[in-house]
């Protein structure tokens, strides 16, 4: 059985990680871990505060502390009880270390892992990606899922093709992970900086691989930059669409 890893801010749990993660184990028939990552340093509110503007301060930082706790409790009982109510296998992990450091271990032996695009540990609030997301994909050991905000079911799914082997590779562990998934309409979308439009690297290759696993899919060459280039065939139909990269 495949394992999926949802990733959790017990202050602040994502819907739509909960919503993906629930969905996507339910149609592989995968396990779900639910990972509660409770680092000991971080809290929803700035102790140096707390100090230099109350004489009772630590009574105040323990009364913050109980707050703080009910609320990590209780978005670790709500993930159990809408696992439950889907029918789906399912655990849960509380590691109070350090989030990155453990996220990137637990990633060793998980089969996907699903986060959010905002998540990021911190009572400071920061752009998608995050510097936290940024550095967890430098140095993950699994598949990743990056979750937008909210929960839509993807109508198709589009693989970004540049000719590295590790676009070849994302293109595999999809098909592996989602093998009872694969009927959505699916496109190889490449980008050549120049020359022919219609080239695609490796392309006999290329078609004859993408086909043995996704008979009906297209493909689609553009020249130009590669950023602006993607985010146009993208932008249409983002919101509706599972990408793909390595």
């Amino acid at each position: 059985m495949k394992k999926f890893l949802a990733v959790f801010d017990g202050y602040r749990p994502s819907a739509s990680t909960l919503a993906y993660a629930v969905s996507l184990s339910k149609s592989t028939g995968a396990h779900l871990n639910g990972l509660f990552l409770d680092e000991f340093v971080y809290r929803t509110y700035s102790v140096t505060s707390i100090i230099k503007n109350y004489e009772n301060a630590d009574e105040v930082i323990e009364r913050l502390d109980e707050k703080d706790q009910q609320k990590r409790a209780a978005a670790v009982e709500y993930f159990k009880k809408t696992c439950s109510e889907a029918g789906i296998s399912w655990s849960v992990t509380r590691d109070t270390d350090i989030a990155l450091q453990e996220l990137k271990h637990e990633s060793i032996y998980a089969d996907l892992l699903i986060i959010d695009r905002k998540e990021n540990f911190s009572r400071h609030k920061e752009g998608p990606p995050t510097q936290f997301i940024r550095e967890l994909l430098k140095d993950i050991q699994c598949p990743a899922i990056i979750v937008p905000d909210n929960y839509s079911d993807p109508e198709s799914v589009v693989f970004l093709y540049d000719g590295s082997p590790s676009a070849v590779y994302a293109i595999k562990m999809y098909s592996y992970l989602f093998s009872g998934v694969r009927s959505l309409p699916a496109e190889v979308f490449c980008v050549k900086e120049s020359g022919d439009r219609e080239f695609i690297p490796d392309g006999k290759f290329m078609k004859e691989f993408v086909h043995r696993y996704f008979p009906g899919a297209g493909f689609m060459a553009e020249t130009g930059f590669a950023g602006e280039k993607i985010i146009q065939y993208l932008k249409p139909a983002a919101n509706r669409m599972m990408v793909v990269l390595g």
